[in-house]
């Protein structure tokens, strides 16, 4: 996985130009002159031109990479692909409209963490920096707010189209994500999805930028990401849930992780714990009683 300094190892390149393949379905109503509705929609023509892309795009890469990387092309084409359709139903006056800006918001984060992991620290670059196969809790939440969505939608569809609330969700999204990708890109090759249990000869305690806001910014954009995204589909219960569980596993992630990082750096960073708040409601950290 080498590479020179401040270029892009092949993993991290073979995935943007996947992704950006996946997204090009976006581009379909301009190259067959249909609406994106003809797309979007239930139609038979539609879904035929949706598979005939899939499995263009699919032999392409089949061409192109190898099995190690084309593990990863496939991975970030999907990514691409779900990010492209959003864009589709975002267009217009759809009545999915809204679950499209989720779907972008979705496929987006879970790309970019792969990309900004490639870039930063590609010695610790595997599938699983995807983030997709995160934890079978992550997608049992998932799927619940699919199903509330529908399910609300079909009962009480005037409830999935407050775009005040929705437009509210998507600069939650935004701001999340963007503090999230700005830790990892602070804390370089420090930052690891993994909470590290031995001390590696470059590891530095980073406290400077958004980690002298926050000593876990990265956990904060995400809790507000999490949350973001409910709030744009409108979905009430899966907001109350998102945000229970979401505090829930990043206390006991935060404390996890501050154990370690007191036997990383010791007085350092309790000093750096006295200065800066964690940046998540009531959560103060590991207690430590000297």
């Amino acid at each position: 996985m080498a590479a020179a300094e401040g270029s892009l190892v092949p993993e991290g390149r073979a995935s943007l130009a996947a992704f950006l393949l996946g997204a090009s379905v976006a581009a379909l109503p301009l190259l067959l002159s249909a609406p994106p509705a003809l797309l979007a929609g239930p139609g038979l023509q539609g879904r035929a031109a949706l598979a005939l892309h899939v499995a263009g795009i699919n032999a392409l890469l089949l061409l192109l990479y190898r099995p190690p990387l084309y593990r990863i092309a496939i991975r970030a084409c999907f990514l691409g692909f779900a990010f492209g359709c959003g864009l589709l139903l975002s267009v217009g006056q759809s009545s999915w409209k809204h679950f499209g800006w989720y779907m972008c918001s979705l496929s987006l984060f879970h790309y970019s963490e792969y990309l900004v992991t490639a870039i930063n620290n590609p010695r610790s670059l595997s599938l699983d920096s995807f983030l997709l196969n995160h934890s079978f809790e992550y997608t049992l939440a998932a799927l619940s707010s699919w199903i509330e969505f529908t399910v609300e939608k079909i009962i009480y569809p005037e409830m999935k189209h407050i775009t005040w609330l929705s437009t509210v969700g998507l600069l939650m999204v935004i701001f999340g994500d963007c503090l999230r990708k700005a830790a990892m890109l602070t804390a370089g090759s420090n930052f690891n999805h993994i909470v590290q249990n031995e001390k590696s000869d470059t590891h530095t305690l980073v406290t400077s930028g958004v980690y002298g806001w926050f000593r876990h910014p990265s956990y904060v954009g995400w809790f507000y990401w999490s949350i973001g995204t409910q709030v744009l589909l409108c979905n009430p219960v899966c907001v109350v849930g998102y945000t229970l569980a979401s505090w829930r596993f990043f206390r006991e992630r935060i404390e996890e992780e501050e154990f370690t990082l007191i036997h990383f750096f010791g007085a350092e960073y309790l000093e750096y714990k006295k200065r800066v708040p964690s940046g998540l409601p009531f959560i103060k950290g590991v207690k430590v009683e000297l």
